[in-house]
């Protein structure tokens, strides 16, 4: 006999809000769901915690299985437990963050599951409390970039200001003034100009930048700080 054998038992669930960027803003994956409970309508992506995982291997092990992705920016940004949040049965979730580059992703698996990028303003309405889930994402989201450079999760290794900016534009829904943004970003000594350009957005072409991500951390023990 168990300790706690006379306690009630609850299933545990992850769910995942992956954000993701492009030319035409900020992003997020959902699916469409062909399974019960609340079949046809759209969620995130999630599953059960197993026996053998932590929370935070669960939600890795969820991550992997829509887009094929190991080592990715997650962040754990709550607990939801209502009562009757899910109709299946009494499900706790902790919903985690993940931000991917939205070009590396495994489109199979993405395909097999039934998922698809949606921007941010255009999500339909998601099942259970999924909405919320999404809306605080997006809330610590905007507060870590202000302060940490986490949003370079959401880039390719190589990118140009104007992407850069729009990036923080899109996770913001601001304009932002050009320069003072770059003047900014320079100023915080943590880009590294590759010499390259991109040729793509005009004939004159912008230097491609990456992030210096052993800079950053030197800054930071040198205890200066990253603000927008």
């Amino acid at each position: 006999m168990g300790y706690y054998d006379s306690e009630n038992k609850f299933n545990v669930a992850v769910d995942c809000i992956i954000f993701g960027f492009d030319d035409e803003g900020l992003k997020i994956l959902i699916l469409k769901r062909n399974f019960e409970p609340a079949k046809g309508n759209w969620s995130l992506m999630g599953g059960f915690l197993q026996k053998d995982e932590s929370i935070d291997e669960s939600a890795a092990r969820v991550l992997k299985e829509l887009t094929g992705l190991t080592n990715v920016y997650m962040e754990q940004i709550g607990a939801f437990g209502e009562i009757e949040r899910d109709p299946g049965d009494r499900v706790i979730s902790i919903a985690y963050s993940a931000l991917i580059n939205i070009k590396e992703y495994d489109k199979a698996l993405v395909e097999k599951h039934n998922a698809f990028w949606v921007k941010y303003n255009n999500i339909p309405d998601l099942v259970f409390d999924h909405d919320e889930m999404v809306k605080r994402s997006l809330k610590e989201l905007r507060r870590k970039a202000a302060i940490q450079p986490i949003g370079f999760n959401l880039l390719p290794p190589k990118f140009t200001l104007p992407q850069l900016q729009r990036l923080y534009e899109a996770i913001y829904q601001t304009t932002l003034d050009k320069r003072n943004f770059r003047k900014k970003m320079i100023e915080m000594n943590v880009l590294e100009n590759t010499g390259e350009k991109d040729k793509e957005s005009s004939k004159r072409g912008a230097y491609l930048y990456r992030f210096n991500k052993e800079k950053y951390e030197q800054l930071l023990h040198e205890g200066l700080s990253f603000g927008l």
